[in-house]
């Protein structure tokens, strides 16, 4: 049941999201290390709030990865019914 205005072949971009923050997290660490043993403090804060971010970042990825299909879809998932403009959830 597709309406034809979703793209077959779309993929989640969470796999991806996950490397790229796997990729933020050795950088920041890397840089807390440096700017730590090297004597710069401001760096050193800089990077470990961005390290703080990134660890922010991955749980969220790594809870969505694990609710399962329903926020990542496979080829194997039927499209759901779309909305046809009933009430919300709550009646709002």
């Amino acid at each position: 049941m597709r309406t034809g205005s979703e793209p077959t072949t779309a993929r989640s971009s969470l796999r991806m999201r996950l490397w790229l923050s796997l990729w933020g997290l050795a950088w920041a660490v890397f840089g807390l290390a440096a700017f730590t043993w090297t004597g710069r403090a401001g760096w050193a804060a800089a990077c470990g709030v961005l390290l703080v971010l990134v660890l922010v970042d991955l749980a969220v990825i790594v809870h969505h990865l694990h609710r399962g299909p329903h926020y990542q879809p496979g080829r194997s998932i039927p499209p759901y019914e779309p909305d046809h403009g009933g009430r919300g959830r709550y009646g709002h």
